[in-house]
């Protein structure tokens, strides 16, 4: 069988093997193209920008200027060069640089949070491995002029607060902007970001600082809101803010018992909902939930840091958003927030990314076909086809 089937393949023509040659070459570079390119602008262009209340009886002019796009997402732990591997490393930011540059490309938003944890070893790099990560990180999170890009801190960029020291701090901000107890307005929507890590009330000299400037920041907003009759010496050299409620952005969210209330398909596995999370390690410890609630009564509160998704609602009022991680790395449905946001009113849509498993599976499809065809054409399957037809043969005989 062997020598025949070597026979058959040396006496094909020339021309019509680089004709076969040809088609599996197209055959291949089609599905990678496919599925490391094109997917993501298939998936993502699924996605639609959530509509506020009122804004159906907008005109387009008004809601575009009035309405604030927003994309949101957490957790990208771009590999370092401690634990990453380099093949782990390549393929998961390109999957997520595809992903970013898509969305942005398609839903064109005014503005993107990412919500911490950006790097994955923030915590321990040196300066030349971060001045790395900072290298990679701008590459695949490029943005237009139109596009604004902010960036909060987390845990693994400067480590726990038993890790975390002045120096990676200011090395953070210096690169992304960032201060706790910072605040952006735009379209007249105030957006607190605070460094969670540093809420551990411990009175360490980051905290204090931190701190510091979220209760001055809080002495501001709540000037801001007040009405204009009404006389407060406290307020009267204080510069004036939006006076919209704030939207709070921080990677740990606020203090809860566990996932265990959480739900939908991005929540946490079953196994994992009732575990009891760790104050001050997995979410925030009660005292710095109920300081951040008193000082700013937030409108939303938006944080990541369990990779998965959770809605929970704060003194029965106060909504606040987990966001999911946005890398394969931890999760085979990862996923980014849209939010159409006003002074007044907001209204967030989730959109997926491209499932892991379903590109897996694509492959695998494609590599049985690929083979199929390959025997098909060296007529390699023809003499398991004879058999089976002399079997056949000979039953109708009997």
């Amino acid at each position: 069988m062997l020598s025949s089937s070597s026979t058959t393949v040396k006496n094909l023509p020339l021309k019509k093997r680089l004709s076969f040659l040809l088609k599996l070459v197209c055959f291949i570079s089609s599905v990678l193209i496919f599925c490391e390119f094109l997917i993501y602008y298939v998936v993502i262009f699924q996605c639609r920008w959530p509509e506020v209340k009122g804004g159906a009886h907008m005109g387009k002019k008004e809601t575009s200027t009035s309405v604030l796009k927003a994309i949101i997402l957490a957790d990208t732990h771009l590999l370092g060069e401690i634990k990453g591997h380099w093949l782990d490393k390549l393929r998961r930011e390109w999957q997520m640089e595809r992903s970013f540059q898509t969305a942005v490309w398609l839903l064109q938003p005014d503005i993107v949070f990412i919500l911490g944890d950006v790097f994955d070893e923030g915590k321990w790099s040196l300066p030349q491995a971060w001045a790395d990560d900072v290298r990679r990180f701008r590459k695949m999170f490029k943005y237009p002029v139109s596009t604004e890009l902010v960036v909060i801190v987390g845990n693994h960029d400067i480590g726990f607060h038993y890790e975390m020291t002045t120096y990676k701090v200011n090395r953070f901000e210096k690169v992304f902007n960032f201060t706790s107890g910072k605040l952006i307005a735009r379209k007249g929507i105030n957006f607190v970001l605070v460094n969670s890590v540093a809420m551990e009330g411990d009175g360490c000299a980051v905290c204090r600082t931190a701190e510091a400037k979220l209760v001055a920041l809080s002495h501001r907003l709540n000037c801001s809101q007040q009405k204009p009759n009404h006389s407060n010496k406290r307020c009267s050299d204080v510069g004036k803010l939006p006076a919209s409620e704030p939207i709070l952005l921080q990677h740990y969210p606020l203090y809860r018992k566990s996932d265990a209330e959480c739900s939908g398909e991005d929540s946490a596995p079953p196994e994992e909902k009732n575990i009891p999370f760790k104050e001050k390690y997995d979410v925030l410890s009660q005292e710095a939930s109920q300081k951040l609630i008193w000082w700013f009564h937030p409108r939303l509160i938006l944080s990541g840091h369990t990779h998965s998704a959770c809605e929970v609602l704060h003194a029965g009022k106060i909504p606040e958003i987990s966001v999911p991680s946005f890398s394969w790395r931890n999760r085979n449905n990862p996923s980014f927030i849209m939010g159409s946001i006003t002074p007044t009113d907001f209204s967030l849509q989730k959109c997926f990314l491209p499932y892991e498993s379903r590109v897996f599976t694509i492959y695998c499809a494609a590599g049985a076909l690929l083979v199929i065809l390959i025997l098909a054409h060296f007529q390699l399957l023809t003499p398991p086809f004879y058999f089976a037809q002399r079997l056949i043969s000979k039953h109708k005989a009997v």
